[in-house]
């Protein structure tokens, strides 16, 4: 086994399908995490007051998230007996790249306008991730998804971290780039990663194939593509019966991953409250990333030594510690050490969750089961940051309300330890083959 095969990225395939990873993580770093929330506040939002503005991107986060959950699992369930996968996949794409390209047309005061391309640009994202996600099961067995999903996840954290790298020089620098000013960079930056995101998804639409549709001949699709859609939706949820195992590894990423996105989208405030300088900040985001690459490999490496699951395990074990220690973070050298611990595992945390959770459901269904998959990670951006508001409010501190993210990790480990991978991709290959019976 050569290098490129024990990083899981040893055919042209996989590293194409792993690029698209690299294409659209730069809306995640630049868009989600670093310079759109602070131009919008400082720039698009100024004529409202701090509060108003933070509630109005509160409520354009969570619609996105709405949107997502309705309208995914109803595609997933048509790209599932039509082969459709990558033509939905491109179609999210087009509508996130061109909104995310319009950013660079909000000027002062439009806040509107900032909202709207925020909310599509999020829809895209996380609709294109649903279908791109649901590729990985048809590219390779069981043996190699955990070295496959990790490498997806490792590639995504240099991309990401490159381009939100290249946009912050721009923006401290504009000069050097012959551009006007910082505002101009910062605009030129959002629109950047449509150009970045369009230009590296190439490689997967060139290289990875179309699947091929298993369908029974009770599901073989008659008259309207969306009616048979819902029908085999609700089929789904019928099923997951069928798949206990997937399903209790569905409930416990919920919890866990809530956990994760918590820490994520809090960190920035709570270093705020504690007075945290903002260009520590921003590093600490950088450092996140670029940690990231080598150990999402790692982690792939680890579960091929002791199994996905106990690797998780491991990962949610420092998500506890994480906690504890940010309960006690005074400094901005105390903020950096903890960045660098959750670049260590939060890719190959949600790496081996993807993986796992594709060896336990049937191929031929892969699109709406990595829909309900794409749900229960988008949900989980609402819970956890609802619980830590509560707690700040009626504690008056931040430091209990990070500490309380640790309930998380405990109660998702705790359903995790009953997952029985063995009997969830056993019932997976049984269904795969009385459907090549049917």
């Amino acid at each position: 086994m050569n290098f490129l095969d024990r990083l899981g990225l040893g055919r042209r395939d996989l590293r194409a399908w792993a690029m698209y990873d690299w294409a659209n993580s730069a809306f995640q770093t630049t868009i989600v995490a670093a310079v759109f929330p602070i131009y919008f506040h400082k720039v698009a939002a100024a004529n409202l007051l701090p509060a108003v503005a933070t509630s109005r991107f509160a409520w354009a986060t969570a619609l996105a998230i709405l949107i997502v959950a309705v309208i995914a699992p109803l595609l997933g369930a048509i790209a599932d007996f039509a082969p459709v996968k990558k033509k939905l996949l491109a179609i999210f794409l087009l509508v996130g790249v061109a909104a995310t390209i319009g950013m660079y047309w909000i000027e002062r005061g439009d806040w509107r306008l900032a909202l709207l391309l925020f909310v599509i640009g999020n829809v895209g994202v996380a609709g294109s991730v649903v279908f791109y996600e649901s590729l990985l099961p048809h590219l390779v067995d069981e043996s190699m998804l955990d070295r496959v999903s990790s490498a997806g996840y490792a590639v995504g954290y240099l991309g990401g971290g490159m381009l939100l790298a290249i946009n912050l020089l721009m923006i401290q620098m504009p000069g050097t780039f012959g551009l006007k000013d910082a505002g101009v960079a910062t605009r030129l930056s959002m629109a950047s990663v449509g150009i970045w995101w369009l230009v590296f998804s190439i490689p997967m639409f060139r290289q990875v194939a179309e699947p091929p549709v298993r369908v029974t001949a009770g599901d073989r699709p008659s008259g309207n593509m969306v009616v048979n859609g819902a029908r085999r939706l609700v089929a789904t949820f019928h099923e997951l019966r069928k798949y206990k195992q997937a399903f209790l590894l569905l409930v416990a990423f919920l919890l866990y991953n809530d956990g994760i996105q918590t820490i994520v989208r809090m960190a920035t405030t709570y270093g705020a409250e504690l007075k945290i300088d903002d260009n520590a900040m921003i590093l600490a985001l950088l450092i996140t990333q670029f940690i990231g690459v080598p150990f999402a490999f790692l982690f792939g490496s680890l579960a091929g030594r002791i199994g996905a699951k106990h690797a998780v395990f491991a990962g949610l074990a420092v998500y506890a510690g994480i906690t504890i220690l940010g309960y006690y973070m005074r400094s901005a050298a105390e903020f950096m050490a903890l960045a660098v611990l959750v670049g260590m595992v939060q890719g190959g945390t949600q790496a081996l969750s993807r993986s796992l959770f594709a060896s336990m459901i049937p191929r031929h269904q892969s699109s709406e089961f990595f829909a309900f998959f794409g749900v229960f990670e988008r949900y989980a951006g609402i819970l956890g940051p609802a619980v830590f508001a509560y707690v700040v409010e009626h504690s008056g501190t931040s430091r209990n309300a990070i500490l309380s993210v640790i309930l998380f990790f405990i109660l998702g480990a705790g359903i995790l330890l009953f997952v029985d991978v063995d009997a969830g991709r056993t019932a997976a290959r049984a269904a795969e083959r009385d459907a090549s019976l049917a």
